[in-house]
C-alpha cells in the first residue's frame, strides 16, 4: 500500500512564496500514489532552472542533469528499465530552448515517458529574462525595449512532431494537474504535460491565468489531429487558454 507520506521528502522547497512549483511538486506526488507506484520504481530527470530541483524533494530515484537535457537521460534510463516510472521535468527555457531538439525527437521517438514542463514564460532562475514563451513586447534585463520574437506554441509542436498524449493544465488547479497527471504516467508513449503558471516575481499573475483559462468536457474529442491544433492554437488569436488532454493517440 503506497501512501503520499511515502514520496514526502523531509527536504523543503526554497521556491518563492505562491509558485506554481509547490502544486506541480505535490501533484506528482499525489499522482505516483494514486497509481500505487513505490518510490524506488520512480525516476525523476530534471534539468536547469527554478524547478530542477524537484527531484531533491520527492523520495524517489533522481537525476539532475544539464540544462534541456532531461528528455535524452529520462529516455536512456526508460530504455535500460522499461519497469521503472520515469518522469522528465523541463522549463519553458530549459525545455523549449536549450533543450529544444530534445523535444522534438522524443515527441517523435514516442518512448513511453512523461515530460512535465513547468511554463511561466520567463527564466526564473536567472531573474526574469524573456523565454520561448514570453510574448512580444515583454520587457526584462535582456530585452529593455521588449522582445520581438514571436512566442513558441509547445502544444502545436508536440502535436506536429509525433507525441502521442499533449496535454496542458493549470497549476492553480491541483485536482486537475493531478488528474492529468495521472493520465500522462498511465499513457503508453511520450506524454507531454505543459504545466502554466504564475511567476510573481518576474512574470504573469494568478490573476491573469484565472480569467483566461477554461477546462475541456466530457464532449471533447481529444483523438482528433485537426481539432487538437485548432484548441493548441486557439490562445494565440484570442484571451482563452484550453486545458485538458488535447490530443491522445490511442493505440492497439
Amino acid at each position: 500500500m503506497v501512501e503520499l507520506q511515502d514520496h514526502n521528502s523531509t527536504e523543503k522547497p526554497n521556491w518563492c512564496p505562491g509558485c506554481g512549483n509547490f502544486t506541480i511538486l505535490k501533484s506528482v506526488q499525489k499522482a505516483l500514489t494514486e497509481l500505487h507506484c513505490e518510490p524506488h520504481n520512480a525516476v525523476l530527470v530534471s534539468g536547469v532552472g527554478c524547478f530542477a530541483k524537484l527531484p531533491y524533494w520527492t523520495k524517489t530515484n533522481g537525476f539532475v542533469g544539464l540544462h534541456g537535457r532531461s528528455l535524452p537521460v529520462a529516455q536512456g534510463i526508460k530504455l535500460a528499465n522499461k519497469d521503472l516510472t520515469v518522469i522528465a521535468f523541463g522549463g519553458d527555457g530549459d525545455g523549449y530552448s536549450e533543450g529544444g531538439n530534445h523535444f522534438i525527437h522524443a515527441c517523435r521517438r514516442d518512448v513511453p515517458i512523461t515530460y512535465i514542463v513547468h511554463n511561466n514564460g520567463v527564466f526564473g532562475l536567472t531573474t526574469g529574462q524573456y523565454s520561448p514563451t514570453s510574448d512580444i513586447g515583454k520587457k526584462s534585463k535582456s530585452s529593455p525595449l521588449g522582445s520581438t520574437e514571436r512566442p513558441l506554441n509547445p502544444l502545436a509542436v508536440a502535436i506536429a512532431s509525433g507525441a502521442t498524449f499533449v496535454a496542458r493544465t493549470y497549476a492553480g488547479n491541483m485536482s486537475h494537474c493531478v488528474d492529468i497527471l495521472t493520465k500522462a504516467i498511465q499513457h503508453d508513449g511520450f506524454a507531454l504535460v505543459d504545466v502554466i503558471q504564475p511567476c510573481l516575481t518576474f512574470g504573469k499573475t494568478t490573476k491573469y491565468y484565472t480569467e483566461r483559462v477554461y477546462y475541456l468536457d466530457d464532449k471533447y474529442d481529444p483523438s482528433d489531429k485537426s481539432i487538437a491544433f485548432i484548441k493548441a492554437v486557439e490562445s494565440e488569436h484570442g484571451q482563452k487558454i484550453a486545458c485538458g488532454i488535447l490530443y491522445r493517440e490511442t493505440k492497439v
